[in-house]
């Protein structure tokens, strides 16, 4: 259940991750995995670490959406935010630095070429090519941050550049597992998150302008470098729902995305909840392969569109059903980033097996946040399994609860429901499956989305 959405008078007052004094005292910790088990994630849902990721989430998505303005001739001007704008080719210099080094990491690859032998996932050169990027991580950030963000303030039983090598090393995959997932990609997230607590972004503007060169200039580069890693090694999904799920390997760019074609606002607005960009492209055209290949190269949701169809064959609607699903929703983009923020709070940040590696330090803390409402335990969340690899969707009628978070009381980001159980049908509508149009020579009817339910659903 969402919290009630209030207008906002200023830009200040919508949620943006602290950024640390450098004078204040801080001790450092080497991060360290504390959800061990299933009931452990709810701990993490009251934790200052949950609360920080929210809040950034938020951040990031609230200024990729489209801004609006009054131009000197008294109508209104439209400014949006793609792939390939100055946010990419033009940074500031701490988001080309971390360009640089992204292009770095991924030229490993051509130290560690792919094995020959018969493999059908996780090849395992990935190894070596790990091994190669752990033995450098210490000299990358050495190279590509300043001694501000590496030494900042005074020790402790850890250093910042202890606990940023944890969140980098996490955001690339797994060398034992030859996998990578959703859980990886939150890893570099936190990466970018605990650079910002740092100060790392201090030479961008703020107010939402730096906040777009972290997402083109850095996220979608180094979505990038996992595809490539992806293809190259052909690693597992981690965690991974199968048809279940949104995405076998990834989840943010469908949220920074779909705000990317959401109506414009002006600086004081909240996000919208429904609605389109002028001349976006549908929903529904996700589903046309040429116009994917088209808007991917400008379009974070289309990207991630187009890697699926560059790993997968067959109809759509058979191997993406819940994104055909949203495909179908006729309230616009606004609807969809939506939905895309309450799917990601309960499918990767409220999953064990997704958050069961996440490390936790000072950055992003384990410790509980003084605020967060304390969520009530479930038969699901009791009974949970103390390891999994993948989760089917619950049974019918399973209990539900929820926590909530500042980030979640102030703006866009929905408590989860039922923490730990699965929301891949769609958390937008009603709990029940609908049947889909069959593919021509299949005559078996899959569930959909369940927020998809006013849609016109297109033909797969």
């Amino acid at each position: 259940m969402e919290a009630p959405q209030q207008p906002q008078a200023a830009t200040s007052e919508f949620p943006i991750l602290e950024t640390w004094d450098p004078i204040a005292e801080r001790r450092f910790i080497k991060p360290v995995k504390q959800i061990n088990d299933g009931p452990d994630v709810s701990k993490f849902l009251t934790s200052k670490a949950y609360r920080d990721i929210g809040t950034f989430v938020l951040q990031l998505n609230r200024a990729m959406c489209p801004r609006k303005s009054v131009g000197t001739d008294g109508k209104d001007k439209i400014r949006t935010f793609q792939i390939g704008s100055e946010y990419e080719t033009q940074p500031v210099e701490s988001v080309r630095k971390l360009q640089e080094m992204l292009a770095r990491i991924e030229s490993y690859i051509d130290e560690a070429p792919p094995d020959q032998g018969p493999r059908r996932f996780g090849n395992i050169s990935f190894r070596k090519w790990y091994q190669l990027f752990e033995q450098r991580v210490a000299g990358l950030l050495e190279e590509f941050l300043p001694n501000s963000v590496l030494n900042f303030g005074p020790g402790g039983d850890g250093t910042a550049a202890d606990e940023l090598t944890a969140y980098l090393l996490g955001g690339f995959g797994s060398a034992q597992r030859l996998d990578y997932g959703t859980g990886h990609e939150l890893s570099f997230l936190a990466f970018l998150g605990g650079l910002w607590k740092l100060g790392a972004f201090k030479d961008g503007n703020p107010g939402g302008e730096i906040e777009r060169e972290i997402v083109l200039g850095v996220f979608e580069p180094y979505l990038r470098v996992v595809r490539r890693l992806i293809l190259t090694y052909t690693l597992e999904p981690a965690g991974s729902h199968g048809v279940w799920g949104l995405d076998d390997h990834s989840f943010q760019p469908y949220i920074y995305g779909s705000a990317q074609l959401t109506r414009a606002i002006t600086e004081s607005e909240p996000m919208p909840l429904e609605g389109s960009l002028f001349r976006a492209p549908k929903p529904a055209q996700v589903v046309k392969a040429e116009y994917v290949e088209q808007e991917r190269k400008r379009n974070m949701y289309f990207s991630a569109i187009g890697f699926i169809n560059d790993v997968k064959k067959g109809p759509f609607w058979e191997h993406s059903p819940i994104l055909f699903d949203i495909s179908g929703i006729k309230d616009g983009w606004g609807k969809i980033n939506k939905g895309m923020i309450k799917m990601f709070n309960a499918e990767v940040l409220s999953k064990f097996p997704v958050v069961q590696h996440f490390p936790f330090g000072s950055l992003f803390s384990w410790d509980q946040d003084p605020k967060a409402v304390v969520p009530q335990q479930t038969v699901h969340m009791a009974n949970q399994p103390p390891s999994a690899t993948s989760m089917m969707p619950p049974p019918p009628g399973a209990a539900t609860s929820g926590m909530s978070a500042p980030w979640a009381q102030t703006g866009n980001m929905p408590r989860p429901s039922n923490p730990g159980a699965s929301q891949a049908r769609g958390p937008w509508g009603p709990g029940h499956p609908v049947p889909r149009p069959s593919h021509p020579g299949n005559s078996a009817a899959v569930t959909q989305a369940p927020w998809a339910r006013s849609s016109d659903r297109p033909s797969g």
